[in-house]
Protein backbone atom coordinates (compact mmCIF):
# COMPACT_ATOMS: atom_id res chain seq x y z
CA UNK A 1 0.00 0.00 0.00
CA UNK A 2 1.51 3.44 -0.95
CA UNK A 3 0.45 6.73 1.36
CA UNK A 4 -0.71 9.89 0.05
CA UNK A 5 -1.11 13.73 1.83
CA UNK A 6 -3.51 15.49 1.08
CA UNK A 7 -4.17 18.87 2.81
CA UNK A 8 -4.60 22.53 1.44
CA UNK A 9 -0.63 22.78 0.41
CA UNK A 10 -1.55 20.23 -2.01
CA UNK A 11 -1.66 23.04 -4.67
CA UNK A 12 -4.62 21.55 -7.43
CA UNK A 13 -7.81 21.65 -7.81
CA UNK A 14 -9.34 18.84 -5.61
CA UNK A 15 -13.12 18.71 -5.91
CA UNK A 16 -13.35 15.75 -8.03
CA UNK A 17 -10.63 13.69 -5.33
CA UNK A 18 -13.08 14.93 -2.84
CA UNK A 19 -15.89 13.12 -4.52
CA UNK A 20 -14.13 10.21 -5.05
CA UNK A 21 -13.02 10.44 -1.31
CA UNK A 22 -16.92 11.03 0.01
CA UNK A 23 -18.48 8.24 -2.27
CA UNK A 24 -14.62 5.71 -0.84
CA UNK A 25 -15.91 7.00 3.10
CA UNK A 26 -19.84 6.56 2.55
CA UNK A 27 -19.64 3.07 1.51
CA UNK A 28 -17.52 1.82 3.54
CA UNK A 29 -17.64 3.60 6.99
CA UNK A 30 -20.61 1.07 7.90
CA UNK A 31 -22.94 1.85 10.66
CA UNK A 32 -20.53 3.95 11.88
CA UNK A 33 -20.89 6.67 9.01
CA UNK A 34 -22.44 9.63 7.61
CA UNK A 35 -24.50 11.38 5.40
CA UNK A 36 -22.52 12.71 2.21
CA UNK A 37 -23.06 16.07 2.69
CA UNK A 38 -21.75 15.39 6.33
CA UNK A 39 -18.76 13.68 4.79
CA UNK A 40 -17.55 16.33 2.24
CA UNK A 41 -18.13 19.26 5.02
CA UNK A 42 -15.30 17.77 6.74
CA UNK A 43 -13.02 17.45 3.77
CA UNK A 44 -14.11 21.12 2.63
CA UNK A 45 -12.80 21.80 6.54
CA UNK A 46 -9.22 20.31 5.47
CA UNK A 47 -8.57 22.89 2.27
CA UNK A 48 -9.92 25.50 4.09
CA UNK A 49 -7.21 28.58 3.89
CA UNK A 50 -8.47 29.31 7.76
CA UNK A 51 -8.94 25.73 9.17
CA UNK A 52 -7.15 22.67 7.37
CA UNK A 53 -5.97 19.73 8.22
CA UNK A 54 -4.65 16.30 6.68
CA UNK A 55 -6.17 13.40 4.79
CA UNK A 56 -4.21 10.64 4.22
CA UNK A 57 -5.69 7.84 1.79
CA UNK A 58 -3.80 4.34 0.92
CA UNK A 59 -3.74 3.60 -2.32
CA UNK A 60 -2.61 -0.06 -4.31
CA UNK A 61 -2.21 2.06 -7.78
CA UNK A 62 -5.09 4.44 -7.79
CA UNK A 63 -7.30 2.42 -5.91
CA UNK A 64 -8.47 3.76 -2.68
CA UNK A 65 -8.14 1.04 -0.07
CA UNK A 66 -8.25 3.41 3.18
CA UNK A 67 -8.90 7.11 4.35
CA UNK A 68 -8.10 8.80 7.02
CA UNK A 69 -9.18 12.39 7.84
CA UNK A 70 -8.00 14.97 10.65
CA UNK A 71 -9.51 18.42 10.54
CA UNK A 72 -7.29 21.03 12.86
CA UNK A 73 -9.13 22.18 15.72
CA UNK A 74 -7.33 25.37 16.35
CA UNK A 75 -7.63 25.33 19.81
CA UNK A 76 -4.13 24.54 21.02
CA UNK A 77 -2.87 24.00 24.62
CA UNK A 78 -6.09 23.60 25.90
CA UNK A 79 -7.91 21.29 23.29
CA UNK A 80 -5.87 18.92 21.29
CA UNK A 81 -5.20 20.59 17.83
CA UNK A 82 -6.58 17.79 15.66
CA UNK A 83 -9.78 15.84 15.45
CA UNK A 84 -9.65 12.11 13.56
CA UNK A 85 -12.92 12.73 12.09
CA UNK A 86 -13.04 9.53 9.86
CA UNK A 87 -10.83 6.39 8.98
CA UNK A 88 -12.43 3.69 7.02
CA UNK A 89 -11.16 0.23 5.09
CA UNK A 90 -12.13 -1.11 1.84
CA UNK A 91 -14.56 -3.68 3.41
CA UNK A 92 -12.46 -6.34 1.08
CA UNK A 93 -9.27 -5.58 2.87
CA UNK A 94 -10.02 -5.04 6.30
CA UNK A 95 -8.01 -7.48 9.07
CA UNK A 96 -4.83 -6.89 7.01
CA UNK A 97 -3.30 -4.37 9.41
CA UNK A 98 -3.97 -1.19 6.58
CA UNK A 99 -6.07 0.73 9.49
CA UNK A 100 -3.14 0.38 12.14
CA UNK A 101 -0.84 1.53 9.09
CA UNK A 102 -2.79 4.30 7.88
CA UNK A 103 -3.60 5.63 12.04
CA UNK A 104 0.55 5.30 12.13
CA UNK A 105 0.86 7.35 9.09
CA UNK A 106 -1.75 10.18 10.35
CA UNK A 107 -0.14 10.05 13.41
CA UNK A 108 3.28 10.72 11.73
CA UNK A 109 2.19 13.87 10.17
CA UNK A 110 0.29 15.84 12.08
CA UNK A 111 1.48 18.57 13.93
CA UNK A 112 0.20 18.17 17.25
CA UNK A 113 -2.02 16.03 19.58
CA UNK A 114 -5.35 14.01 18.04
CA UNK A 115 -8.57 13.33 19.77
CA UNK A 116 -11.06 10.95 18.43
CA UNK A 117 -14.92 9.83 19.37
CA UNK A 118 -15.29 5.73 18.91
CA UNK A 119 -18.42 4.23 19.92
CA UNK A 120 -17.97 1.80 22.40
CA UNK A 121 -18.91 -1.32 20.08
CA UNK A 122 -16.87 0.33 17.68
CA UNK A 123 -13.85 -2.60 16.34
CA UNK A 124 -11.23 -0.09 15.79
CA UNK A 125 -11.78 1.09 19.43
CA UNK A 126 -9.04 -1.74 20.08
CA UNK A 127 -6.99 0.07 17.82
CA UNK A 128 -6.84 3.14 19.04
CA UNK A 129 -6.06 2.02 22.39
CA UNK A 130 -3.17 -0.29 21.68
CA UNK A 131 -1.82 2.90 19.32
CA UNK A 132 -1.85 4.52 22.39
CA UNK A 133 -5.22 6.83 22.82
CA UNK A 134 -6.73 7.05 26.12
CA UNK A 135 -10.20 8.06 27.52
CA UNK A 136 -9.59 10.61 29.50
CA UNK A 137 -13.28 12.35 29.74
CA UNK A 138 -16.80 10.96 29.07
CA UNK A 139 -17.95 13.11 26.06
CA UNK A 140 -22.02 14.50 26.57
CA UNK A 141 -23.59 16.34 23.95
CA UNK A 142 -27.03 18.78 24.32
CA UNK A 143 -29.03 18.49 21.38
CA UNK A 144 -30.31 21.56 20.50
CA UNK A 145 -33.81 21.30 17.99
Amino acid sequence: MQYKLINKHSGKDLIQTNQLICHFLFNHLDQFGDKEEDILKALDFVFDKTRGGNIILGLNGQEIIGAVVLNETGMSGYIPENILVYIAVHKSHRGKGYGKDLMKQAIAVTKGNIALHVEPENPAKLLYEKLGFTNKYLEMRLQKN
